[in-house]
Order: C-alpha cells, then structure tokens, then sequence
C-alpha cells in the first residue's frame, strides 16, 4: 500500500496501472452483477466503528474453489494469467483422499506460473499458485500458508469453504473469490464471508458449468459482483490486480476464532451451567454421530457438530442417505449370519437327534431370510434415491502420466 498523496498505482505488467474515481467499475471491468440479496451474510461479525481512508490494492490474494467440471476452467485460468502476476493464488478442488493430485503439474504445464503442492508453514509469495493436497484443509494466517486435518466440510477434505474463510480474515477486502463448477453448496458460505470482508466475489456461469449447482448456490445466497464465462474470469482477474481504490473502506472485524465455534463453544458453556433449552437439532452428524447445531447465514442454511464437521442442506441429505444405506447393509450381513448360525445349530441339533430344535432353528432361518430378501429389494429400490445427487470427486485429471 502506498503512502497517501502518492498517485494510487500497482506495478504489474512493466507498466503502472492508475486509478481514477471510477473503481473497479471503469471502462475496462465487466459490469458487477446485480444478482443476490443484499446483506445476505449476517454472521457474528462486528464493523468498525470508523473507517481508514488510503489507497487499496483491489486484490492481495486471489482464492479458488470448484469440484466437478472445474478442472479445465482451471487450466483456463492458469494459462492466461500473466507471468508477473502480483499476488498468489490458491486453489482447492475436491478429491478423493486417497487420490494422487497431479493438479499441480496440469498447472504448471498450462501458464506461465508455477504450481506446488502447498506446504505447511511456508510464507505467501506472489506470483506462485498453491494447490491445496488431498485429504487437507488449505489454510491462510499470518502472510503463511497451513495445512490442516480438522473435521471434513460438506463431505470433503480438502474443502472450499475453510480456505475462503481464512483469507476473507487475512486479507479482508483484498480477497478475490471464486467459485467455478461443482455440485452442492460447498464454498457457499465462504464466499458471504469474503464479501462480509469486503472483498470481491467472483462465480463461474452456471449456464456454462458442467456442474453448475455450487455457482448456482452462491447468486443465490451471495450478492456476487461477477458472473463470468471462463475465458473472462482470468482477464478480470488482471483488472483487479492492477487497479487501486483511494475510497473509504469499512471492514468488519472477525475475530481469530471462527463465529460457528464460537456459537458451538457458547453452547458448550450453556449445558455446563445447565442452561441449554433445545437450541440444537435433532438431527445427529453422520460422520461422528455427535449433536448438529442449526446456523443461518442469511438464507442460507448449514449445520456443525462439536467436533467441526459441516454441511450444508442438501450435503446433509446425501450423507444422511449413505448413512442408512450403510446400515441397511450391516442388516443384511447380520440377518445373513443369524441364518447361518441358526442353520448350524440346526443341523447339530438334528444329529444329536432333537427334530423339533432342530425345526425351530430352521423355521427362524427360514424367517430371517425373508427379511433379508425385503431390506435387498428396499435398498434396490429407488427410496434412497430422494437424496440429493452426490458431487463426485473431481474427474480424473486428464492428460497426466507424471
């Protein structure tokens, strides 16, 4: 940031970019998008009771989240991107834990940036792109990069939502979001919180997204400032990069902890002193089976158990139907062993000469069967089908024999 009096400018490109009082909304931006409701993230936050005046890089960090269909968007993204870009980015896809990512290489190979694998602890550079590993959280604190192995979020880990909320309070207006193609809502609720920050939002066209759920979510949970095509979001990106505001700029202030576990922590405090009056749901988490508390950020509805992992509604729903297909299944193997065992002792009671046991055994066995045959046709059949479509982890990267 620049001392103020000096002209608002960024070096980028080997040129100075200026400012002038149009904001980020000149000649050269694509108009911001009008979608969203206004304020639609309350949260816990609490604004400044004034403001700083100065001059303001629009953008200081610019962070990436998208799942099914983003991989080739991604690529876009990297190969238009300049080779001096001035700030980092960082980019979460959604994969399978046990998945080998070569997102970084795809990167590398496509632009002019160099893509790695993000290290813990390692400081924030420019002009560098981080890719978040399988089965962690990418983190940002301190002008640091952290890896982190906290609870999965809306079924994944690495997950969109934990990385747009730590730079939305790293970096506040100097955020850049932006959410690409994916199924569910992950990301949803990170994106109100870099907005809530003042930053920049920034969403892939559902029209044109192979999965265009999670942009779809944000316009409408968000008020975005962009809704672009692919082949655009890069060129904005530049924009953003090299324009400057000299404006007043509020920000609301969030603490070092995150305001759902500060509610979560509150709730904790409340049952100690007896004073819990059923503000939690009766619904449990499917991954833990621990209490989920119901949060409401604008319209937008999500849920956290106490150990942290996160859903949204219709991720809910999903995990809730793999849930009881799962226990379906350990009926059936249980009914499947009983029969067994019922048969065994059957036929040891026949050969020690005692028929009527003996029939007793095979008569329960015979009843088991029936039911293993009815909980089959159940889980055949389309009744756990009413869940919301699973979002696949992302495609295999294509094109890579590294």
């Amino acid at each position: 940031m620049q001392p103020a009096g000096d002209p608002p400018s960024l070096a980028f490109g080997g040129h100075l970019a200026e400012s002038d009082d149009r904001g980020a909304h000149g000649a050269n931006f694509p108009a911001p998008d009008d979608r969203g409701p206004e304020g639609a993230f309350q949260g816990t936050g609490r604004r400044m009771s004034g403001a700083y005046l100065g001059c303001h890089p629009r953008c200081k960090v610019i962070v990436i989240g998208g799942s099914t269909g983003a991989l080739p968007v991604l690529e876009q993204i990297a190969r238009d991107l300049p080779p001096d870009l001035p700030v980092a980015v960082f980019v979460v896809l959604h994969l399978h834990p046990e998945h080998r990512s070569h997102l970084p290489a795809i990167l590398s190979r496509a632009g002019p940036l160099p893509a790695a694998a993000a290290r813990s602890g390692e400081p924030v550079q420019p002009g560098r792109i981080y890719v978040a590993p399988p089965d962690y959280h990418l983190l940002l604190r301190d002008e640091r990069v952290y890896l982190d192995r906290s609870p999965r979020e809306n079924g994944f880990r690495p997950a969109i939502d934990p990385l747009f909320r730590t730079a939305a309070r790293a970096y506040g207006p100097q955020t850049v979001g932006i959410l690409l193609s994916g199924g569910m809502a992950d990301g949803v609720v990170g994106l109100m919180a870099i907005k809530l920050q003042g930053g920049t939002a920034i969403v892939q066209d559902p029209s044109e997204a192979k999965a265009p759920s999670m942009p779809a979510a944000a316009l409408r949970y968000v008020k975005v400032d962009y809704t672009l095509a692919a082949a655009a979001i890069a060129p904005t990106l530049v924009q953003l990069c090299t324009a400057a505001r000299a404006e007043e700029m509020p920000m609301a202030m969030l603490g070092s902890e995150e305001p759902d576990s500060r509610i979560v922590q509150e709730d904790f405090d409340e049952q100690v002193q007896g004073e819990r009056d059923g503000e939690t749901t009766v619904i449990t988490c499917p991954e833990c089976g621990g209490t989920l508390w119901q949060l409401r950020e604008g319209e937008f509805v999500h849920f956290r158990c106490h150990v942290g992992h996160r859903y949204g509604s219709d991720t809910l729903l999903r995990e809730q139907a793999e849930a009881l297909e799962r226990a379906l299944w350990t009926c059936v193997r249980m009914l499947q062993e009983k029969v067994l065992l019922s048969r065994q002792l059957g036929h040891r009671a026949r050969a020690e000469g005692r028929p009527r046991i003996a029939a007793r055994f095979e008569e329960n066995a015979t009843a088991d069967e029936e039911g293993m045959t009815i909980l089959r046709q159940f889980i055949a059949s389309a009744a756990l089908g009413s869940a919301a479509p699973a979002d696949e982890a992302v495609e295999t990267e294509a094109g890579d024999d590294d």
